[in-house]
Order: C-alpha cells, then structure tokens, then sequence
C-alpha cells in the first residue's frame, strides 16, 4: 500500500480542475517594454506538470496513464455538470442578487475553450510522462534534472499549442496567438526549470518513504491501454 499516492492524486485533480476554471481569464503584462499575454492558467497550470513528473519518476507510466485517465474523465464531468447548471432557470431572488448573465459571464466557459482544455492536457501529460519514463530506462536512472526538463519541454509543447490553438481559433488575431503560445510556452518551462531543485528533492524524499522507484522496462507505453484493476 502507498502512503502518498492517494495525496499527491487529490492534489494534482485539484490543480486541474482549478486551473480549468481560471484559465478563462487572459491578461497582458508589460515586462521591460515586451508585452506578454498569459493565461489565468499559467498561475497554476504548470504544477500539474510537476505532479506528473513525481508520478511517474517514482510509480512509474502505467500508474501515471491511469492518473492521467481519471483527471481527464473529472475534466468531462466537471465541464459537462458546469454546463448543465448554467442551464437550469434561476430562482427569482437569487437572479435579482447574484444574477444568470453574471454567473454565465464568469463559470460560463465555451465548449471550445472546454474542449481545447481536455484535448491539451490529455496529450500534453502523456508525451511529458512519455518522454520521462523512456529516458529514465535510457539514462538507468541517472541525469534526473535533464529528464524532468526535456519532458516538460516535449510535453508542454504540445499542450501549449494545443490549447491556444484550438482554444481561441478565431478569437485572437494571428499575432496575438503567436505571441499567446510561445509566451505561455517559455513560461510553463521556465517555472518547471526554476521548481526542479525542490521537485527533485521532492521525489527523492517520496522515494525513499514509498520505498519506490518504477523503471517501465515491460511497460505498454499506449495511452489507450488503460486498466481499472492495474
């Protein structure tokens, strides 16, 4: 039985779905002259990342595919209960109060913008454990900051150009989605570069009280092949 395993799950869905939900904001900041569109995503998105590393590093891909399989089928029930309330009829005093219009202004994320989420994480985690598990079998173990940074670097890369992509097609103009996704990119990167001392510490102090330290050797490395019982 592990100790930490149920924990670090909660987290991770936690940060998912928190991340989902302000993502919905975009913002610009002026950074020495440059100005540079983020997300309310990028204040928390990237930790999830994070998570996936210590997942995999220490229990390995396959508990990982499974991991990453609920937080997507939370994801669809998240998004699909959203838009069902959004449906319902206000009760009178609570619409004079608080208000439809205002409730659907702020939770009232579009299918695009839900969908472009689901689609973003689902193969962004898995090139990032993708990429970890393989060199972690390649390098025997060895070089742990190049495999967390190269896997976020893969994995963030489809993600990010995933979701910017498809997200606000025909929403930002092509400038503005440009600098959108290589902002968001670079961002997502550095912060994992910047976090990787304390994740590394982080997942050897995980290690050593799981007593845990999975190679995926004989691993099916399909995202597909996903089981309950595993």
């Amino acid at each position: 039985m592990f100790r930490l395993y149920d924990f670090l799950l909660g987290f991770f869905v936690g940060f998912l779905i928190v991340s989902n939900i302000i993502t919905i904001k975009v913002f610009e900041l002026n950074i020495f002259g440059f100005k540079l569109v983020f997300d309310g995503g990028a204040l928390i998105f990237p930790l999830t990342y994070i998570f996936a590393d210590i997942f995999t590093e220490v229990y390995g891909y396959k508990k990982t595919r499974k991991i990453i399989w609920t937080g997507f089928i939370i994801l669809l029930i998240f998004n699909v209960l959203l838009y069902i309330t959004i449906l319902l009829p206000p009760e009178k005093s609570w619409d004079l109060t608080i208000g439809q219009e205002n409730f659907k202004k702020v939770l009232g994320i579009s299918p695009q913008i839900a969908i472009a989420g689901i689609v973003g994480y689902f193969w962004g985690e898995f090139t990032n454990s993708f990429v970890l598990a393989k060199m972690k079998i390649k390098s025997q173990g060895k070089n742990l900051w190049n495999r967390i940074v190269l896997s976020t670097v893969f994995g963030q890369l489809v993600d990010t150009t995933l979701f910017c992509t498809i997200a606000f097609f025909n929403v930002l103009d092509f400038k503005s989605m440009i600098n959108y996704i290589i902002t968001g990119y670079l961002y997502k990167v550095l912060v994992e570069i910047i976090f990787s001392p304390i994740t590394m510490i982080v997942i050897a102090k995980i290690k050593k009280i799981e007593k845990m330290d999975y190679y995926d050797y004989n691993t099916n490395f399909n995202p597909f092949a996903v089981k309950i019982y595993d």
